[in-house]
């Protein structure tokens, strides 16, 4: 049965960090907030927990989910290579609302769905995400919803959707995006004197801030 913490009161923060970190460990799915909406989240490198975070949302891998980080030293690691451009979208818009897609190390033993050799990568700017990202490592992480509803802004609304397919769910209020996704970016056709950019899904960052951050950069359809 799935356990549920209030992460308001400090002895349930310790005791939910804990035991969502043990079942991160185990393979499991947890519901943890992020800036954004809340998520669920399994262990980035475990490919059974990947595919029961899959199954538990009603999608397929073909719809491989994002991976969140602790910081842009993990993005390093897990890129094939950070051009400056990719460097400029971390070092403004991280930690925040903004998924970048781009070539993943080909060396990294991992199975997130049907990728086509791709990671999406994003830092969660909210302090409970971070501090348990700092614990587990990369996590995969989806919208906290069943396929075709909406993102969860609460764990209480999580459950209701998720039930016990998810392990440990981490209450810590109502995600301060007021609904609002990640903007997705497809990066891979960066280079370091520019390229092209593709915007997926606008939502948290907008087109227009990226375009003045990167004037040197053609924005694809």
């Amino acid at each position: 049965m799935a356990e549920f913490f209030d992460c308001s009161d400090s002895s349930q923060l310790l005791a939910g960090t804990r035991t969502a970190r043990q079942a991160i460990g185990r393979g499991e799915l947890i519901v943890m907030p992020t800036d954004t909406v809340y998520g669920v989240a399994a262990d980035a490198f475990t490919p059974e927990a990947v595919q029961r975070l899959l199954d538990a949302k009603g999608r397929g891998r073909q719809s491989p989910p994002p991976v969140l980080i602790p910081n842009t030293e993990t993005l390093a690691a897990l890129a094939a290579e950070v051009v400056e451009p990719v460097r400029a979208l971390a070092d403004a818009f991280w930690p925040g609302a903004l998924t970048i897609i781009t070539a993943a190390n080909p060396l990294l033993s991992w199975d997130l769905g049907e990728t086509g050799g791709t990671v999406a990568l994003r830092i969660p700017h909210q302090p409970l995400a971070l501090e348990l990202l700092r614990e587990t490592g990369p996590l995969a992480v989806s919208s906290a919803n069943l396929t075709g509803q909406p993102a969860a802004r609460t764990a209480a609304e999580a459950r209701e959707m998720l039930g016990d397919s998810i392990s440990v769910y981490l209450e810590a209020g109502e995600a301060a995006g007021v609904g609002v996704a990640s903007t997705i970016v497809d990066a891979t056709h960066l280079t370091e004197e520019g390229g092209e950019i593709r915007i997926l899904r606008e939502g948290g960052v907008s087109r227009e801030l990226i375009a003045e951050l990167l004037p040197q950069v053609a924005f694809g359809e």
